[in-house]
């Protein structure tokens, strides 16, 4: 290359290669056709539905103030953008009355389908006991699968990088659930409305808010953290890759144990 040629800028955007479209297209959705298989895939599923509430109350803390004394956050609309997404997230309506964490409804939707909840009871209880999320997972005898995705999540945590965090809750989560969920949605339409129709509610639940609101929101808020600084995006778009690649190894892992 003669030294006078000048490197194209990197583009001002997620990259996403082509992670999102391969987990999209998994073979898993059409692997869970049974009310059996369907309980397999909850039991795993739901430790990926509590560590989804990690990663938003990571992204929580960097935007808003959780701790005393107050203090105003810098960015007033990303922390009321953040607040709505918790709102919905950890205390959303259901369809009988009262409030309830996605999580929760989750974890009640396996209960009425007749799906082993022990093992993610095991974990709330150790890391209620004091436990480190890796001995939590160990407590509860999850698959390895399941582990390496939990810990993935909680490396992106650990970072302590707000558009890493960002990223990976934007397009390693919200903007990305809605395609998965729809088909479950459609695999669950035909299933028994008393065993399935809470967990129908919840896929449903996920499908309106993060379509519709959380995703936008989400996009809005990495674009500002990133702004025309070359490296933040390139560095959102790894761990974006990193988190949906981290979703196809656990689909491919319960895809093969069904």
């Amino acid at each position: 290359m003669p030294a006078h040629t000048l490197l194209a800028p990197a583009p001002l955007r997620i990259d996403l290669g082509d992670a999102r479209d391969r987990l999209v297209g998994h073979r898993l959705y059409g692997l869970v056709n049974s009310p059996d298989r369907m309980r397999r895939f909850m039991e795993q599923h739901v430790f990926a539905v509590w560590d989804f509430q990690c990663l938003l109350k990571a992204l929580q803390q960097k935007f808003t103030c959780t701790t005393a004394p107050w203090l105003p956050t810098p960015d007033r609309e990303a922390r009321r953008l953040v607040n709505e997404i918790v709102l919905d997230e950890e205390s959303d309506e259901l369809p009988e009355g009262g409030h309830a964490s996605h999580f929760e409804l989750y974890v009640e939707s396996m209960e009425a389908a007749g799906a082993d909840t022990r093992p993610v009871e095991r974990m709330l209880a150790a890391l209620g006991d004091g436990a480190s999320v890796t001995d939590a997972l160990a407590a509860a005898r999850v698959a390895p699968a399941v582990a390496n995705f939990v810990r993935t999540t909680f490396a992106v945590i650990d970072a302590d990088s707000t558009p890493v965090i960002a990223a990976a809750f934007t397009y390693g989560r919200e903007d990305v659930i809605p395609d998965m969920f729809r088909h479950l949605v459609t695999a669950l339409a035909e299933q028994d409305p008393a065993a399935w129709g809470r967990f129908r509610f919840y896929l449903e639940r996920h499908i309106a808010h993060d379509d519709a609101k959380h995703a936008p929101i989400c996009r809005r808020i990495v674009a500002g953290l990133c702004g025309d600084d070359p490296a933040k995006w390139a560095a959102a778009s790894r761990t974006a890759r990193q988190c949906l690649e981290a979703r196809i190894a656990l689909w491919d892992a319960i895809a093969d144990s069904l």
